[in-house]
């Protein structure tokens, strides 16, 4: 039967958590009566994650794993697990445990109000530095793009897969995802979720690869909010 539920998670060198989270997962979910599935995506890891997948893809049906031959990004990995699943409702977390799965079938449960929800780290178990660049974002998203959403940076979402329509992948769409689909006049809401601490694996977190990479794409996701084509409504030609 096909997945009605996609939990969507890109993963890169994170070979100590992916039982962990499966598990979670699995435990989490075991109540859902909808069907449901696990998309696995390694982002060409140079640890051994790629064959921890595999063994989880053996052991729980559940599980479908991918993998990049070359290594994309975070955004590409979120694309391909989206793109290799045809589920109507859609979920995002990290793989690196920090994302907290429990807050995952609430998020669901408000998709009968809105069409996207977001997670909003109230109580961030992270760094100084990552804790003001954020705010920093923060403020220049606002600034440029007129949206001013808490945490576009919190992985953790839920939404229908229609919220997709118009966008096309680019590297840094995940920062810029509640944003895009509110620009394309879908329903927005953030709640505020669990944040944890990391307990296996190294951040991937640097100065350079967030702040003013993201900086830089304002430009262009500035420019595509103005230009991008609305849904409209289209009537029919009638005769007589």
């Amino acid at each position: 039967m096909p997945a009605e539920i996609a939990i969507v998670v890109p993963v890169f060198n994170e070979a100590d958590n992916i039982e962990p989270l499966v598990q979670e997962l699995i435990r989490i979910f075991s109540p859902e009566k909808r069907p449901w599935e696990i998309v696995l995506v390694d982002d060409a890891s140079t640890d051994d994650t790629w064959q921890r997948v595999l063994k989880a893809q053996a052991t729980t049906p559940q599980v479908r794993g991918w993998r990049h031959t070359q290594n994309r990004g975070q955004s590409a990995a979120v694309w391909t697990g989206i793109m290799h699943s045809t589920a109507p409702l859609l979920c995002t977390l990290d793989g690196d445990l920090q994302n907290d799965p429990a807050e995952l079938p609430q998020m669901l449960q408000l998709l009968t109000e809105v069409d996207f929800v977001c997670g909003h780290r109230v109580k961030r178990e992270d760094s100084f530095i990552r804790k003001a660049s954020s705010r920093i974002a923060r403020a220049a998203r606002k600034a440029a793009l007129r949206y001013d959403f808490a945490d576009t940076g919190c992985a953790l979402r839920a939404f229908k897969r229609e919220c997709l329509a118009g966008l096309f992948a680019f590297n840094g769409l995940h920062r810029f995802l509640p944003i895009l689909v509110a620009g394309g006049g879908f329903t927005c809401r953030e709640v505020p979720v669990n944040h944890r601490p990391r307990v296996a694996g190294v951040s991937k977190y640097g100065v350079w690869n967030r702040v003013w990479r993201g900086l830089f794409d304002l430009v262009g996701v500035a420019w595509f909010q103005r230009r991008r084509l609305r849904p409209v409504k289209v009537e029919a030609g009638r005769i007589g």
